[in-house]
């Protein structure tokens, strides 16, 4: 069932607080998380080129970013195309901005991308980067939720 929710929060030109932007940062992070962990992992492991790997970690974040917005709306009993559009809406530029910082850091970090899985550079650079992208991704939320767009659409499907 889809819940009636309040938009005054999320109306255009209308001020979005700041913690409704970092929860719904938070949600994106979760899912470009995942993916940007995995293509690290994966990439890494795999003795992949940086390039290749950064190309890794950028699809796979947008696959487990879309996926955890599916996951949600597909609840709420819509149909999976329509699923497909609200997350697209939902989540890109977010996701977009998110990955563009965390891979940039990961890249400028000296020898961080080659330090191998088993290296602190690699982990405590990776977190770092989720943090920046976390820090910087907040505000364009707010300033996307406060005129409709981004995270907001998805709040009408949100369950009760």
């Amino acid at each position: 069932m889809v819940a009636a929710m309040d938009h005054s929060e999320h109306s255009t030109g209308t001020r979005t607080s700041w913690k409704t932007a970092a929860q719904a940062t938070l949600h994106c992070l979760t899912g470009c998380a995942i993916g940007e962990v995995a293509g690290m992992v994966i990439g890494t492991a795999l003795g992949l080129h940086n390039a290749g790997t950064v190309v890794l970690s950028i699809a796979l974040a947008f696959v487990f970013g879309y996926a955890l917005t599916m996951r949600g709306v597909l609840r709420a009993g819509v149909d999976f195309r329509t699923a497909v559009k609200v997350a697209l809406a939902a989540d890109t530029v977010s996701i977009l901005v998110m990955e563009i910082l965390d891979n940039a850091f990961m890249v400028v970090v000296p020898g961080a991308m080659d330090a191998g899985l088993g290296s602190a550079l690699f982990w405590l650079s990776l977190a770092g980067a989720l943090v920046v992208a976390f820090v910087v991704t907040v505000p364009v939320n707010r300033w996307m939720i406060s005129r409709g767009k981004g995270h907001a659409v998805v709040h009408e499907y949100h369950e009760m």
